[in-house]
């Protein structure tokens, strides 16, 4: 992962548009240089972590002055900016939400089968997930470097967003859903993958419009969730293949 350590120097890097993942400042770190940092931050949607200088003396032996950055593998986007391209160049929006996936390998996973399945964008919170980092570009087998990860710092406004815009809104839950298959994938959708071991959050759940589920019959009864996403974005290929549409 590539680094940016000392007050000074991250100021400048976001001041000169480096995509920041995360930034993370000795817990008692103050002064007014820390504090314009910190505005600025903030300013620019980063995120700030409060961690302990051992952390930081893990990340660089050299004088980090108690901060450190940590830059972004790839350019994030909003779902403000992709959809209305989507739209713009006539194609039909497809969008992955992932509600609480943090496996960098089952992300890396989606994110392959995404791009094959002509996805428009991935899209992650930006607490509570993964990040794209270099582990997750290489399990993505450099799908990563292609697909648009839109990262939101609130994922319920994203989804209303998406909602609001003529997507609908597909989770998958066992509860009170129809067979994967029934389901009509033809227009705008997004389809919700929670985390395997707590599924799809609860505020989550309130703003789909249609649940599904794949029928499973072994002793297991879980699918791991890079393969439950292909099953089902194959589904939105096929079907959307069957209707004639071109999903190049």
């Amino acid at each position: 992962m590539d680094l940016i350590f000392g007050l000074h120097a991250i100021i400048e890097a976001i001041e000169a548009g480096k995509t920041i993942d995360k930034l993370l400042l000795k817990k008692d770190l103050s002064g007014d240089l820390a504090r314009n940092l910190i505005n600025l931050a903030r300013e620019r949607g980063i995120t700030v972590q409060r961690v302990p200088v051992e952390k930081l003396n893990r990340l660089t032996r050299k004088n980090h002055q108690g901060a450190v950055a940590m830059l972004a593998a790839v350019t994030y986007y909003k779902v403000e900016q992709v959809l209305p391209a989507v739209y713009d160049e006539g194609m039909n929006p497809f969008f992955v939400v992932l509600d609480g996936v943090t496996d960098v390998r089952n992300f890396g996973a989606i994110a392959r089968t995404c791009d094959c399945a002509g996805v428009s964008a991935v899209v992650i919170p930006e607490k509570g997930s993964v990040t794209v980092n270099g582990d997750a570009i290489k399990t993505s087998a450099g799908a990563l470097n292609y697909l648009p990860v839109c990262r939101e710092k609130n994922l319920l406004d994203a989804i209303k967003y998406l909602r609001e815009s003529g997507c609908r809104i597909i989770g998958t839950s066992d509860k009170n859903s129809v067979n994967y298959t029934q389901e009509d994938y033809t227009g705008p959708v997004a389809l919700i993958l929670g985390s395997e071991g707590k599924g799809i959050s609860r505020e989550v759940m309130k703003l789909c419009d249609a649940f599904v589920k794949i029928p499973e019959f072994g002793n297991i009864n879980s699918l791991n969730v890079s393969v439950a996403g292909g099953i089902m974005m194959y589904e939105v290929v096929r079907q959307r293949l069957a209707d004639g549409q071109d999903v190049d």
